[in-house]
């Protein structure tokens, strides 16, 4: 499984987390995109910015400017957010090992 990487000046980790496990690859649901293991960091500063790194299934995912669009918007929704960004990588490249038991389960690769 993936471990988020956290570098947490404002003490929002935890919220931000929480925020992330309500927003899900249309292709893959149930499993939310902290569960498949897409998110790889979560950073915030002391000026209130919080800053995601995250992956997607695939390059070519269609649903990836509507996934971007979703973790920004309610990562910026969180109170003591004054700034959310999210950045798209692809190294690694995201496998199903990256993927919590819980996901493998619900999606049926256990």
């Amino acid at each position: 499984m993936n471990q988020i990487i956290v570098m947490d000046a404002t003490g929002l980790a935890p919220q931000i987390r929480e925020v992330l496990e309500t927003v899900y690859d249309p292709e893959l649901k149930p499993a939310n995109i902290v569960d498949l293991g897409l998110v790889y960091e979560i950073i915030t500063k002391a000026d209130g910015s919080a800053k995601i790194v995250m992956t997607l299934t695939a390059p070519g995912c269609p649903v990836a400017g509507e996934i971007m669009d979703e973790v920004q918007r309610k990562v910026a929704d969180i109170e003591g957010v004054n700034q959310a960004v999210v950045e798209l990588t692809f190294d690694p490249p995201w496998h199903r090992d990256m993927m919590s038991e819980e996901a493998k389960l619900e999606l049926g690769f256990l």
